[in-house]
């Protein structure tokens, strides 16, 4: 492998943000033509049934011609975040005194046969 092929592959910059049971990587790479793009991986360890694991791992590539509008859209969607639920996270998993809402009482149930939830085809959808 000559040193252009490695350097494809290289992170030129790398920073990694852990997030509970997820960790982010935010890695500068190298384009052919020498540019710089931007990866953000997440990744996310599942134990199998049999105690084995295995880290599921979804990527995402940003170009330099779409930074300006990414950054936007991101800063736009968060603030939208922020402004309508504030920044207290909401959740059984961050907050010991959690009380998770009452379902209303007329809330369809799942269709259930003999105690188990009948076998659906998707051949039939």
């Amino acid at each position: 492998m000559n040193d252009r092929q490695h350097n494809e592959h290289e992170e030129i910059y790398s920073q990694m943000l852990k997030a509970g049971k997820r960790t982010y990587f935010f890695d500068v790479r190298e384009t052919k033509a020498g540019d710089y793009y931007l990866t953000v991986t997440e990744s996310k360890k599942f134990i199998n049934d049999d105690g084995s694991f295995q880290f599921k791992k979804h990527k995402i590539f940003l170009y330099k011609e779409d930074f300006r509008d990414f950054k936007e859209q991101l800063e736009a969607a968060f603030d939208f975040i922020i402004k309508n639920k504030g920044e207290v996270v909401i959740s059984e998993r961050h907050q010991d005194n959690y009380v998770r809402p009452q379902r209303e009482e007329n809330a369809e149930e799942p269709q259930k046969e003999n105690g188990s939830f009948t076998d659906v085809s998707f051949d039939d959808i």
